[in-house]
C-alpha cells in the first residue's frame, strides 16, 4: 500500500471513530470520508466534530457539505487563475508566427 493510501485510510479511521464517539453510526463517517475525499478535508471535519460536538446528523452533514463546497470553490478559482494566466500569455506573446 502506498503512503498516500495509508494516510487516507488512517485519517478515514480517525474520522469514523470521531463520528462514533458522538453516538452516530460508523456508516455516516465512512460516507463522509468518501465524499470529502482527501485527508486534509477529513482532518478539518475531525476538528469540527471534536470541538463543536454536533448533536444531530444534519449538522454533521451540513458541515461536510460546507467543507466540500469550499474545496470545490478553491479548485474552480485555481483553474480560472490558470486559464487567465494562459490567456494573458497569449495576448502578450501572440499566437506565434505561422512560418514557425
Amino acid at each position: 500500500m502506498f503512503s498516500d493510501q495509508r494516510l487516507w485510510s488512517r485519517t478515514r479511521d480517525e474520522l469514523v471513530q470521531a463520528v462514533e464517539s458522538l453516538g452516530f453510526q460508523a456508516e455516516l463517517g465512512e460516507a463522509i470520508a468518501k465524499h470529502l475525499g482527501s485527508p486534509k478535508a477529513m482532518e478539518r471535519m475531525i476538528s469540527y466534530l471534536r470541538y463543536v460536538k454536533p448533536r444531530s446528523e444534519e449538522l454533521v452533514v451540513d458541515e461536510m457539505l460546507a467543507i466540500r463546497s469550499e474545496i470545490d470553490a478553491w479548485r474552480e478559482k485555481k483553474a480560472s487563475e490558470e486559464a487567465n494566466a494562459k490567456y494573458n500569455e497569449m495576448l502578450y506573446y501572440g499566437l506565434g508566427d505561422p512560418d514557425e
